[in-house]
């Protein structure tokens, strides 16, 4: 793959639409992420405003991307491990210049057709919003100074839900959306559990795990945006999702 990386978007499909990804390859770079050097203070003193309303919160490292690429089909970047404060100083930023973030869900499937989300814990950065278990990147999702993008779905889903992914068929095909410099990659995985059985064993699994991120699981049966408070990340996947859901 040829790569032109750019600190736009210019090339690729629009905003909120589903696209395939034939493959995707995430570089770690060492050293300080320049927005991270040029905002450290301001996100401290904003991090210090985000703990006092929600104390449970975690500054723990992740990976942001400096640069993207969508080249011949595949996604490439490269990027820094930065604090997880300084991500929550970027997002509240009108333009979200200097970093692009990208992260991972593995969309669990039930064998009736539902995709299986989770809504977020009071206490966490999304709180109330539902999506499907994710996280972003971070030092466990690193290997070879690359990011193991399949090993973050898996890790997130065991972590907040208790299902396995390698418990499931896996769609041949990772696909991705962007918005607002956000970009979101996604695979699904289809399960040989109904919906209840699915949403009844995320439910015994909360009852024993170890971080307690969720306040619970739903099934998605539609496309309607107002059924729950979705992430907004989740949108043009529901939409997608229902539209070809007979071509599956």
């Amino acid at each position: 793959m040829s790569l032109e990386f750019s600190d736009d978007f210019a090339g690729w499909p629009p905003e909120r639409t589903v696209f395939p990804v034939a493959s995707i390859d995430l570089r770690v770079l060492p050293g300080e992420h320049p927005f991270h050097l040029q905002n450290a203070a301001l996100a401290g003193e904003n991090w210090k405003r985000e703990i006092s309303d929600k104390p449970e919160l975690f500054d723990g490292r992740m990976v942001f991307q400096h640069e993207l690429a969508l080249n011949d089909g595949g996604i490439a970047g490269a990027g820094h491990i930065i604090p997880f404060s300084t991500f929550m100083w970027w997002r509240k930023q009108a333009e979200r210049r200097g970093g692009i973030h990208l992260f991972a869900f593995g969309i669990m499937v039930s064998s009736d057709g539902a995709i299986i989300a989770v809504r977020m814990g009071a206490h966490t950065a999304n709180a109330g919003q539902v999506y499907c278990a994710a996280g972003s990147l971070d030092l466990d999702d690193i290997a070879g100074g690359c990011c193991d993008v399949e090993g973050n779905m898996r890790r997130e889903v065991i972590e907040e839900t208790g299902l396995d992914l390698r418990d499931a068929t896996p769609d041949a095909t990772y696909y991705a959306s962007h918005f607002r410099r956000t970009v979101t990659v996604f695979r699904l995985f289809r399960f040989d559990l109904t919906a209840d059985e699915m949403i009844e064993r995320i439910a015994a699994h909360m009852l024993v795990a170890e971080d307690k991120e969720i306040a619970g699981a739903v099934a998605i049966r539609s496309a309607d945006h107002s059924a729950y408070p979705y992430n907004v990340a989740m949108l043009p996947i529901i939409d997608w999702y229902f539209a070809n859901i007979n071509d599956g």
